[in-house]
């Protein structure tokens, strides 16, 4: 049995309780209200709703480069740096990615992995090896349902994704799809596939969050990586009066995938409070991809995360919800449990 005491960041609303996380064999069974003299903050590990680190071997490729020029299926710069790399660098970027991802307390991630099979394969090997859990979105013939955890649509401009959306159907894997990055043209059509997750939603108008509405059907949101390819801002305060919203950071290439950095930057330039940006980082990636974390409850995984309320950066904290989304940075952290 493990304890993990301090200010721990509970239940749904992540109200701050001076106590203790009781942690039997993975689970947490209990959280107690109690004194304490730890300064530790204690908060659900991340679940990034959102990576493509395929693209791992491809640091900065992107820089200056247009979205289509930088990540468009089939030959953009990504794409000809994933068709050059070996199977091994492939996995061994990857396997370094997830351990960065690990190590700055992210518990799982949802990736939309290239490359058919072979790409679902990879990065099976380099989770294998690692702390963070991969939700693999596979591409490529439906064929690749056999081996991932659903299938990742590049967008409905791009190509037709009937076979596959009835292939993800029938195999009771879910369906996911980008939409609305580049422009407003492809969110009706990917709609239409009735997915169970969307990713970007940049350009969402009200048509489009009705129909997201009356379909419940989830987004995930990347703000840094469409700032850096100049696509826009998701509307994320219009999104979240619609849907369940996750925060993911979508190409290594473009950004580290770092939950820290995700939270700040939303935090500071959306109309969004803390407390909602922490439960985008943690609770929704989690509920999207059907995960037993993201919450500090008894009955859930104990994937944890432990910051040193007392470090150089986090000391005075008077909001422990404020400081983790708005301050912390992975230099704060004492223990990351997944």
């Amino acid at each position: 049995m493990q304890q993990f005491e301090g200010t721990i960041l509970a239940g749904d609303s992540f109200a701050p309780v001076c106590g203790r996380v009781v942690v039997d064999d993975g689970q947490i069974t209990a959280v107690e209200e109690t004194a304490t003299d730890s300064t530790d903050i204690v908060l659900p590990a991340f679940v990034n709703a959102h990576t493509h680190i395929g693209d791992s071997v491809a640091k900065e490729a992107g820089v200056g480069l247009s979205l289509d020029e930088a990540v468009a299926p089939p030959d953009s710069e990504k794409h000809r740096r994933l068709a050059a790399a070996s199977r091994d660098e492939l996995i061994a970027a990857m396997r370094r990615t997830l351990r960065f991802m690990a190590d700055t307390g992210t518990a799982a991630h949802l990736d939309f992995r290239e490359s058919g099979e072979a790409g679902t394969e990879a990065l099976r090997t380099a989770a294998s090896e690692t702390a963070t859990d991969a939700v693999i979105f596979g591409s490529g013939p439906a064929s690749v349902l056999e081996l991932a955890d659903g299938y990742g649509a590049s967008g409905a401009n791009d190509d037709e994704f009937t076979d596959e959306r009835a292939a993800a159907r029938e195999a009771n894997k879910p369906f996911a799809i980008h939409a609305g990055e580049p422009d407003a043209t492809d969110i009706h059509p990917a709609l239409d596939y009735e997915p169970e997750l969307l990713v970007h939603m940049v350009h969402a108008e009200a048509e489009h969050l009705k129909r997201v509405a009356d379909q419940a059907i989830p987004i995930a949101v990347c703000p840094r990586a469409n700032a850096v390819l100049g696509v826009g801002r998701p509307p994320i305060p219009e999104l979240l009066d619609h849907t369940t919203v996750a925060l993911g950071t979508d190409n290594v290439m473009l950004n580290p995938p770092s939950m820290f950095r995700e939270m700040a930057f939303t935090a500071k330039t959306y109309d969004v409070t803390d407390r909602e940006v922490l439960r985008m980082a943690t609770q929704a990636g989690a509920e999207i991809a059907d995960l037993n974390c993201g919450v500090i409850e008894p009955g859930r995984r104990a994937a944890l995360l432990v910051l040193d309320g007392d470090s150089d950066n986090l000391s005075g904290t008077v909001n422990p919800i404020s400081a983790v989304v708005r301050r912390a940075t992975g230099l704060d952290i004492k223990q990351v449990v997944v």
